[in-house]
C-alpha cells in the first residue's frame, strides 16, 4: 500500500491507497485489519461521522475496494496508538528490517535443489526436490514458503514494504519427501484464482509413481479415508454411498477419497510398474495409502509399503522415500489475467534416484 501521515493539532490523517493485493476486499475488513484491536461498532460510528472516507466521500463499510482507491483515516494519536496494529503504526516505515526479511533471505540461500519452471505476475510454479517442507511444521523450520519470499525479494518482484500488507504463499501442499510441483501465490489475485480453482478441481494434477506388483489397465478408484492425527497415519476404509448403506457410521467413517491411474511402463520380470496417478481428491497421504490398499504399495514408502522391496532399493539405489512425483498440471481455458495458462501444461523433470530407476528399470527417458 501507499500512505501518508498529514497532521492538525494533536490529530493526524491517515491515508492508504489501495494496491492489487488488497483490491476486492470489502472496507470494513480491511479497516479491522489496519484497526485489529477496535470493535466493529466503533469502526460504523468512525465511517457514520466521516472520521473514515472512501474516496473523500462518506462510506458505509460494505463497498468492494478497487486499485487506486483513496481510505482517509481522521483520528487522534492516542487512538491510532490504542486501536492501530503494525501495519498502521509503522506505516511511515518505508520497509521491514533487515533482521525481519532475513530469514526469508536465508531460506533462498539456503534450500538447495528448487527450481522455478515458469512465472508470471500473480504465481510461481516450482519443482520441489523431496526433503523440503511446503510449509513449516515447527516455528524454527525452513520451508518452501520462506524460500519463495527470499526468491521474490532477491528478484525484485516483490519489495520488503509489500510484505507488511501481503505475504506470497503456496497454493498446495506436498508432502516432504514428496517431490514435483508446487503452486506458489505472489499476488492475492493469483492466491485467490488458484484456490478457487484447486476447490473445484478444474486443474489436472498428475503424478508419477514406481509401485510394487503389475498393473496392465487403467483405472479410477473410489475409497473411504480417515486420519490418526497422533502417528501422522492414514487408514483406507471401503468405498460406501448412501445408495449402499445410509448408516451413520457409514456416512461418518472418515472422508471419500478419489485416485485414477494408469500405467505407463511395466517390468514383469521385477514385477513393477511405472504409474501416472491423477489426483482427484487431495489429502494427505492419499496415493501412498489408497495405492497400499490395492496390494501396489509405492517403492521407497517406509509408511505404507513393502519393505523388504524398499530395502532393496535403498540398497541399490539410495532410495529413502517414496519415489512419488508431482509430475505435470493442466490448465483449461482461462480469462484475463490469467489467459497465459489457458491449455497449458507445467511439467517438472523427475529427479534422481527415480530418474535412473525410470531408465533402468523400464526404459523411460
Amino acid at each position: 500500500y501507499c500512505s501518508q501521515f498529514h497532521f492538525k493539532g494533536n490529530h493526524q490523517m491517515k491515508e492508504i491507497i489501495i494496491q492489487e493485493n488488497e483490491a476486492g476486499k470489502r472496507l470494513d475488513r480491511l479497516l479491522k485489519q489496519y484497526l485489529s484491536e477496535a470493535s466493529s461498532g466503533f469502526l460504523y460510528k468512525m465511517l457514520r461521522k466521516k472520521n473514515i472516507t472512501l474516496n473523500g466521500k462518506k462510506a458505509d463499510g460494505t463497498e468492494k475496494l478497487v486499485s487506486g482507491d483513496t481510505i482517509r483515516i481522521f483520528m487522534a494519536d492516542e487512538t491510532i496508538e490504542k486501536f492501530g496494529n503494525r501495519m498502521l503504526k509503522a506505516s511511515s516505515d518505508q520497509n521491514l528490517t533487515e533482521e525481519q526479511i532475513q530469514p526469508y533471505l536465508d531460506a533462498y540461500r539456503k534450500l538447495k535443489g528448487i527450481t522455478v519452471l515458469f512465472e508470471n505476475h500473480h504465481l510461481v510454479f516450482v519443482n520441489k526436490p523431496a526433503g523440503v517442507l511446503s510449509q513449516k511444521a515447527e516455528p524454527e523450520d525452513m520451508s518452501l514458503n520462506e524460500w519463495l519470499i527470499g526468491y521474490l525479494l532477491k528478484t525484485g518482484k516483490i519489495t520488503a514494504q509489500s510484505l507488511t500488507t501481503y505475504h506470497p504463499s503456496i497454493c498446495n501442499r506436498i508432502d516432504r519427501n514428496t517431490s514435483g510441483i508446487v503452486v506458489c501465490a505472489v499476488t492475492l489475485p493469483g492466491a485467490q484464482q488458484m484456490a478457487r480453482m484447486l476447490k473445484e478441481r478444474t486443474i489436472g494434477k498428475f503424478y508419477r509413481t514406481v509401485v510394487a506388483g503389475v498393473i496392465e489397465e487403467p483405472a479410477h478408484i473410489k475409497a473411504r479415508i480417515v486420519k490418526n492425527e497422533k502417528t501422522n497415519t492414514v487408514k483406507i476404509l471401503p468405498w460406501k454411498d448412501s445408495a449402499e448403506d445410509d448408516t451413520d457410521a457409514v456416512q461418518n467413517a472418515g472422508d471419500p477419497i478419489e485416485t485414477a491411474y494408469r500405467p505407463v511402463a511395466v517390468n514383469r520380470k521385477d514385477q513393477l510398474t511405472c504409474l501416472e496417478v491423477e489426483l482427484l481428491t487431495g489429502k494427505t497421504h492419499q496415493i501412498r495409502a489408497h495405492l497400499s490398499s490395492t496390494g501396489h504399495p509405492l517403492v521407497g514408502d517406509y509408511k505404507y509399503g513393502n519393505q523388504k522391496l524398499n530395502e532393496k532399493f535403498r540398497a541399490d539405489y539410495g532410495v529413502r522415500s517414496q519415489l512419488l512425483h508431482s509430475y505435470r498440471l493442466e490448465f483449461p481455458q482461462m480469462e484475463e489475467p490469467f489467459s497465459d495458462l489457458s491449455g497449458m501444461k507445467i511439467i517438472a523433470p523427475v529427479p534422481d534416484p527415480m530418474r535412473r530407476i525410470l531408465a533402468e528399470k523400464f526404459h523411460l527417458t
